[in-house]
């Protein structure tokens, strides 16, 4: 995936037994980085909320990748399995 570059992720287990993570990620020729952070009650369905990872940058950017995310699996799985992996084995 070579629009993609992640940058950090990480991944916890609540003592609930939900999930919650966030993986920064930067897409070619974007101004600003980004972050999404994951979510999910038994880690199976899951939420995200997209945003800039740290200075703002192009309002459409933004609003471009938020658009991919909800159109392309592969993105999406790229970024939520890159915070998975950061899971402890059990």
């Amino acid at each position: 995936m070579t629009e993609l570059k992640i940058v950090r992720a990480e991944m916890k287990r609540e003592e609930d037994g939900s999930y919650l993570g966030k993986t920064v990620f930067e897409v070619n020729s974007h101004k600003a980085g980004y972050e999404i952070t994951f979510f999910s009650t038994k880690g199976k369905d899951w939420d995200y909320s997209l945003h800039y990872a740290g200075e703002p940058g192009i309002e459409e950017q933004l609003l471009e990748v938020d658009a991919r995310l909800e159109e392309d699996d592969d993105w999406f799985d790229t970024l939520l399995d890159a915070a998975l992996d950061t899971l402890p084995e059990v």
